[in-house]
């Protein structure tokens, strides 16, 4: 029967509108992240199988991850008529990640003590091995001198083959500074390095076509490997988490939002695709290149956020912050030992320290929260396989929380800073000027799409909001 056979009442939608909404890669996402919640619900064995779909998508985006960093922090240190400024924003940019972060300790503080999820469980601590738990999680954890030395590679290119971005984002300061001192000579140098970051977003983009995989196999897998039963035991830690995260994500960042003359709410909506990226994988680094187009887009200059968010990667994770003072508490309250206020604020102290250099991959919180429980002697570090069996779905909540919390602090910092158009940022959250990825230079537009910098004199509607005098947005989709 044809569309204008249907029977009276009846509502369809018209094939191109879906095929529209298909194309966005958000709704692909949403679509295969309950398909893999229903596997892994129905078939528990097929979904636990399906997990190297999802590792092997985060494999392939952080594959370029360590020289998308080193690009843009180069680049953006370099193209700084002051060297000032870069110290201007980098210190900036720390005092914002410390205060954000010490608030987001001290609300999940307060949140774990007042709910109390660990009371009455009374486990004997005898009856825990650290046997089945990460090796990461068992090892010694060096002290601060061991923490600093770590952020030294061993070689100039060993900081780009390793997993840390702590020595990428050293490696690229030191870089970056070098070039700029060297005036005409790093010229050349710099504009080769900008030209490498639009051959490695372009090859981004190809890759994030299979995000929905990726988002299938992961939540196939968690659903399928933990089962919905392992959520229930201990539903109150996990539903307190997700709560707390959401109030400060609402009210905390919602307030820095409001300081710098923006709403959460439309910033949200402007980044919904990275969001569900983010759920389905239960990691930020895949949405990192995205994340910087759109904020550059979204009117904060280049050297501000190729400065700012990948430090926020390592400096800023607010949602693992959260994690660890109400995982240790809980642990402790599990365990029945009642720590005071002095041991709580020693452990928070430890915390600002341990949660350093956890990168947004799948798993960090809990190798960071075991560093914690082996820096103090509260709380033994066997008390991790209480929770090991849920830490996946707090991870997407702390994912969630840390992008959200890096994208508010970008646009922060480029404001505190005067790099932030506020006109083009309003428009662009309000979706008057659609953030798509620019087409290649030989290359025509495709039929029906946006620019991604849309021309004031084709939009005359939009011709109160000022051209920002910024550089070009990388093509990352």
């Amino acid at each position: 029967m044809s569309r204008n056979d249907a029977a009276p009442g009846t509502v369809t939608a018209p094939p191109d509108r879906i095929r529209r909404m298909l194309s966005h890669l958000y709704v692909q996402c949403l679509i295969a992240v309950l398909l893999g919640a229903a596997v892994g619900a129905l078939w528990p064995s097929v979904g636990a199988d399906l997990k190297p779909l999802g590792d092997g998508f985060i494999a392939l985006v952080k594959m370029f991850i360590a020289p998308i960093i080193f690009c843009t922090v180069v680049h953006g240190i370099a193209s700084m008529g002051d060297a000032r400024a870069v110290g201007r924003v980098s210190l900036k940019a720390l005092v914002y990640f410390e205060v954000l972060t010490t608030v987001a300790m001290v609300i999940g503080l307060v949140v774990v003590n007042v709910v109390k999820p660990g009371s009455g469980l009374h486990i004997d601590l005898s009856t825990l091995s650290t046997k089945g738990l990460p090796p990461e999680a068992t090892t010694a954890h060096e002290g601060f001198a061991g923490f600093l030395l770590a952020i030294i590679p061993a070689t100039l290119v060993s900081a780009l083959t390793g997993n840390e971005i702590l020595p990428v984002l050293l490696v690229s300061v030191l870089f970056g500074f070098g070039l700029h001192a060297s005036g005409e000579a790093g010229l050349g140098i710099a504009r080769g390095v900008e030209k490498f970051s639009t051959v490695l977003f372009t090859l981004i983009r190809w890759i994030m076509r299979l995000a929905p995989v990726g988002a299938f196999g992961s939540m196939a897998f968690t659903i399928g490997h933990y089962g919905l039963g392992t959520l229930r035991h201990l539903a109150l830690l996990v539903g307190s988490f997700w709560l707390t995260a959401l109030f400060f994500v609402l009210v905390v960042l919602g307030t820095v939002m409001r300081l710098n003359g923006l709403r959460l709410w439309p910033f949200l909506r402007y980044i919904k695709e990275e969001l569900l990226i983010v759920l389905g994988t239960s990691s930020t680094e895949p949405v990192l290149p995205r994340m910087m187009g759109k904020l550059q887009h979204a009117g904060a200059s280049k050297p501000v956020v190729g400065i700012t968010l990948p430090a926020g990667y390592s400096f800023n994770l607010d949602g693992t912050a959260i994690y660890l003072t109400m995982g240790s508490v809980f642990l402790a309250q599990a365990l029945g030992i009642d720590l005071t206020l002095t041991q709580q604020l020693t452990m928070l102290a430890v915390m600002l320290l341990t949660s350093k250099g956890a990168a947004g991959v799948t798993g960090s919180g809990f190798i960071a929260l075991a560093a914690t429980l082996s820096a103090v002697p509260h709380v033994p570090v066997a008390a991790l396989a209480l929770i090991f069996g849920v830490d996946r779905f707090m991870s997407e909540a702390r994912a969630l929380t840390s992008l959200v919390g890096n994208g508010v602090a970008t646009l922060a910092v480029a404001r505190w800073e005067g790099e932030l158009d506020e006109d083009r940022a309003k428009a662009v959250l309000r979706g008057e000027i659609p953030y798509v990825p620019a087409p290649a230079p030989a290359s025509a537009p495709a039929p029906g799409t946006v620019p991604a910098e849309p021309d004031p004199k084709e939009m005359p509607e939009l011709g109160a909001v000022p051209r920002p005098t910024r550089d070009p947005v990388p093509t990352a989709s």
